[in-house]
């Protein structure tokens, strides 16, 4: 696909996702970004990829909330006037021990990681089929795609990121008539959580086969990568430096 006019929504503009808005604008996209809390960071992309020469708009959006989800994409095509791209980022990242587990915990998870991505996506959907086909490219975990928990204390987490890349391959078959090719990008180790120690930051590093974290602008290229081809869908990437092989 080539960029130049299109439009790409990306929900959650924090940290990768600012990365990734900036590597799209470079190609001629013009960037909606949604944000949950984090106003100043949303803005910051906003003006990073405005110095790049495309439109760009940020809207506050709480995906926890099923009609939140469609007016983030009503906002965008008002703004723009079209949407080729959905890229569904956002997501909830709690440590909370099983026996602590409430349903709220669970919602607060899984309705952002999983539901949030399909709710977004059927918005998105009559657009793209507008426009004669589209790119959707979800979020999922490289722990969730590799087939088995490695952790305790992400139950909701596990569960939703497996099924966002359930979601992808499911809605890649349904939506390949209309040109609309759905794939999943599965991070590893690619920037450190805040907080997190040296000790830590050197046992990932270890745990690595290629010793590294990885960077947010791996992501970007994965990203680049599934929204230029034109072949590739209900496919799942994991971008983690080989960390799913030990």
């Amino acid at each position: 696909m080539d960029l130049q006019g299109r439009v790409a929504l990306i929900t959650g503009a924090k940290r990768i996702g600012a990365v990734v808005a900036q590597a799209l604008a470079e190609r001629g996209a013009s960037i909606g970004l949604s944000y949950a809390q984090s106003k100043e960071e949303a803005l910051a992309a906003v003006a990073a990829v405005e110095r790049v020469g495309t439109g760009a708009l940020a809207v506050r959006a709480d995906l926890r909330d099923p009609d939140a989800c469609a007016a983030l994409v009503d906002a965008t095509v008002a703004r723009f006037g079209r949407l080729d791209i959905l890229i569904n980022m956002a997501s909830v990242y709690v440590k909370r021990p099983l026996d602590s587990l409430s349903h709220a915990d669970w919602d607060a998870v899984v309705n952002v990681d999983l539901r949030a991505a399909f709710l977004c996506s059927q918005a998105a959907i009559p657009h793209m089929r507008r426009l004669g086909g589209g790119r959707i490219v979800n979020f999922s975990d490289w722990v969730a795609t590799s087939g088995r928990p490695r952790y305790l204390g992400y139950v909701p987490y596990y569960v939703a990121k497996a099924g966002v890349k359930a979601l992808s391959e499911a809605l890649a078959l349904e939506l390949a008539p209309d040109n609309i090719l759905v794939n999943t990008v599965a991070p590893g180790p690619i920037v450190a959580p805040p907080g997190t120690s040296a000790d830590e930051y050197a046992a990932v590093e270890k745990a690595t086969p290629l010793g590294r974290w990885g960077g947010e602008q791996e992501i970007a290229k994965a990203v680049l990568a599934l929204v230029d081809t034109d072949f590739i869908t209900g496919e799942t990437i994991r971008v983690d430096g080989g960390r799913h092989l030990r």
